[in-house]
């Protein structure tokens, strides 16, 4: 996802996506490890968008302090 449409999103919204991500993450990993994952790239984009959604919640966190 691109980092406009999560900044759109409230800060439970975005909780709620990380949560979503980091289980995909873990399929992923467990698809990959058995064999089974064809689109490896998929882990690299998961991982980046886990990392940019951390990022705008700390943007967050700092603006509201």
């Amino acid at each position: 996802m691109k980092a406009s449409s999560f900044r759109d999103m409230t800060k439970d919204e975005l909780l709620l996506k990380l949560g979503e991500l980091r289980e995909a993450q873990f399929n992923l990993k467990f698809q990959h490890v058995t064999g089974q994952l064809e689109n490896t790239a998929q882990l690299r984009k998961t991982r980046k968008d886990i990392a940019r959604l951390l990022t705008i919640l700390r943007e967050m966190d700092k603006t509201a302090a």
